[in-house]
């Protein structure tokens, strides 16, 4: 068996065995407290953000959820802007999953040219594995890092948040869940790792304060 079909095979059982333990335990869902994705800090250190309007097609195929999307600035130094990307789901019993970023590359135009994973030290929590990609776009290059958010968890393989969700499922009658994504631009004389530190000095700032919107 190849990789590809062996691949196929455990995306299939995963999603077939969360629509029958998701669909079981469908009345028993609890939804704990949580503030809206609204009140996410507009001030991060010395980064300001401002919120971009998700439009109403991306908003139909997200689906029922909690999302924000936002540009941050650093007035105080002249570097890129990095902008935040979080969507949150209250439930994912009715097949409302978490869709991975890289789906939806080709249609903004964007094309992947170098994935990794990466550890990321986020400051509150123990250090665990996101995705690094880089994406162009003609001559424009930015740096992503995303990975996926459950119940104080961070995974960057969506097979395992798979996992998780029916583990969750079954053992805290909860299915909720987040995808978090932070962007920067790549300057032309700019290393990988010196936009990566930016992202995750970035990311290190909103840490602690991430379970407030995606509860553990």
């Amino acid at each position: 068996m190849t990789n590809q079909a062996s691949r196929f095979l455990i995306a299939a059982v995963l999603l077939l065995a969360t629509g029958i333990f998701l669909q079981a335990r469908a009345r028993t869902e609890v939804f704990p407290p949580r503030a809206p994705l609204s009140q996410f800090p507009e001030q991060l250190g010395a980064w300001k953000g401002v919120d971009v309007p998700l439009t109403a097609d991306v908003l139909q195929v997200l689906g029922p959820g909690d999302f924000l999307l936002r540009i941050y600035r650093n007035p105080a130094v002249e570097q890129p802007d990095i902008d935040i990307f979080i969507a949150y789901f209250l439930s994912q019993r009715a097949g409302d999953t978490i869709h991975s970023p890289k789906n939806c590359l080709p249609g903004a135009g964007w094309s992947p040219v170098e994935s990794k994973r990466i550890t990321l030290p986020l400051a509150g929590h123990q250090p665990f594995p996101v995705n690094r990609y880089v994406i162009a776009k003609g001559t424009q290059r930015q740096l992503v890092l995303y990975w996926y958010w459950a119940h104080d968890r961070g995974l960057a393989s969506e097979y395992w948040a798979k996992y998780y969700l029916i583990a969750d499922s079954i053992r805290m009658n909860r299915s909720d869940g987040a995808l978090v994504r932070v962007t920067t631009t790549l300057l032309p004389n700019e290393t990988l790792d010196q936009a990566q530190l930016r992202l995750t000095s970035f990311a290190d700032g909103f840490g602690p304060a991430l379970n407030q919107y995606i509860p553990n």
